[in-house]
């Protein structure tokens, strides 16, 4: 199940839902509007390898906005710093954006229980579009878990993002022993 706009309300006076900054405006129907921060990465090499720490070149949003362009990773954040302490978080795009042609990540939609800090967005587009901070760039949703949460995500030893941060943060695979 999805939880509803009242729903999030009560969630988030309980303290299971936390969103930062959060604007009344922004609550959906049962799911929350959240805005591009102010920092973009983008890796150094055209060549990333799955088993060494790939360097990212980040920077800010100027005022008149950026110029995205196709065929390139883009790694951006949200303003918004969130904790989910019960329910499973899933970040998803909004029409408007898709409609430009942005997609907000390749893989990485679903957060964990217990997830704490802001969202790392993998973007990419169709053709050259420019984005401005604070403009709407995703939503989240959160869904009902099933059963008991042995381990929360913010408590996990081995948990790779668990570092708050207000940029984005490039992929932490090389930790993965594979």
């Amino acid at each position: 199940m999805i939880l509803s706009d009242k729903r999030i309300l009560e969630e988030m006076e309980q303290g299971s839902i936390i969103i930062e900054p959060f604007r009344r405006e922004c609550l959906g129907t049962n799911s929350y509007d959240v805005h591009l921060g102010k920092h973009l990465a983008t890796y150094r090499d055209r060549v990333l390898d799955a088993k060494l720490h790939n360097e990212v070149v980040a920077f800010e949003i100027p005022k008149d906005g950026f110029v995205l362009q196709p065929n390139t990773l883009y790694l951006g954040v949200t303003q918004e710093y969130t904790e989910t302490h019960l329910h499973v978080p899933f970040l998803e795009g909004k029409s408007s954006t898709g409609r430009l042609g942005i997609d907000i990540h390749a893989t990485a939609g679903k957060g964990d229980v217990g997830f704490c800090n802001t969202w790392t967005l993998e973007i990419s587009c169709t053709q050259p579009v420019k984005v401005y901070t604070g403009m709407p760039i995703g939503q989240l949703i959160y869904f009902v878990v099933e059963g008991e949460i042995e381990t929360f995500y913010n408590t996990k030893d081995n948990a790779k993002y668990n570092v708050p941060s207000t940029r984005p943060v490039e992929s932490m695979m090389w930790k993965n022993v594979f």
